[in-house]
């Protein structure tokens, strides 16, 4: 008699080439932003947060802090773009977690992709998520008297640079997401740290105005060398600088987080 035994998670799983992994990423990117058409509000949660941000920073602090809201609106929404891109990677975490709790991916564990796709294919996806939400923020910074200091490559280079950042930093929260249990224990994090990493940094008010023993946190947050990369290549300044000290950031949060996030997802599934 002959036993056939079904394949296991234990079992070896092919070999997946880089590019047949990104192509298996950039259809379930597609998988996710497809929902949005049955679930339009995750395409409202980020829209109505940057929105509240700009106005209630705007028109409530402004004039306290710059003078009027026209100086604090160039000052502030390059850095209201990188504190809300931040914030939008917990819907990273979060929908992983729930696809996780849903059972989505005890179908895709059988199916012959890479490990990091369903990850990589979440975060894609994300991404398209918070470019538009800064669009949406330049655009009604606009309609505010918000105006472009510099020309088209450093909005490109503005959007390049974001992105980049937000997805690297989606890997934190991708792993956090990968350990916790329950969804709403991902938010639990981003009051944990990212409130303090954003607000203790120059994207709400200059870190001149702060006390000696914290601008030398300050200076050297990630946070605050994006939103300074972001001030340069919209509104004009420092660039190279910023732009260097945001990329290195990425990188190491990424090399770190990301096999970390993937090991775990492994474990989970």
């Amino acid at each position: 008699m002959t036993t056939m035994t079904a394949p296991t998670m234990g079992a070896v799983a092919p070999r997946i080439r880089p590019f047949e992994g990104l192509t298996q990423s950039l259809s379930l990117s597609w998988r996710t932003l497809v929902q949005i058409k049955h679930n339009p509000m995750e395409l409202i949660d980020f829209s109505i947060q940057p929105i509240m941000f700009l106005l209630l920073f705007t028109y409530v602090f402004g004039g306290a802090i710059s003078g009027t809201t026209d100086d604090y609106l160039i000052f502030a929404l390059p850095g209201i773009i990188v504190q809300n891109s931040l914030f939008g990677t917990l819907n990273t975490g979060i929908g992983l977690n729930t696809d996780i709790t849903k059972g989505v991916f005890d179908r895709l564990r059988a199916l012959p992709i890479a490990r990091w796709s369903p990850l990589a294919g979440r975060i894609g996806a994300d991404m398209v998520k918070q470019a538009w939400a800064m669009a949406l923020l330049l655009g009604l910074g606009a309609i505010l008297g918000f105006r472009v200091g510099t020309d088209v490559v450093g909005v490109v280079g503005a959007f390049v640079l974001m992105l980049a950042f937000a997805m690297a930093f989606s890997w934190m929260s991708v792993l956090v997401g990968m350990i916790v249990k329950e969804p709403e224990k991902v938010m639990i994090f981003g009051f944990a740290v990212m409130f303090p990493l954003t607000f203790v940094s120059n994207v709400f008010v200059p870190s001149e105005t702060m006390p000696g023993w914290l601008q030398g946190f300050v200076d050297v947050n990630p946070v605050t060398q994006v939103a300074e990369a972001l001030r340069g290549l919209l509104v004009g300044g420092p660039v190279a600088g910023p732009v260097v000290a945001s990329l290195l950031w990425g990188a190491g949060i990424l090399a770190v987080f990301a096999p970390l996030a993937v090991r775990a997802f492994r474990r989970r599934v």
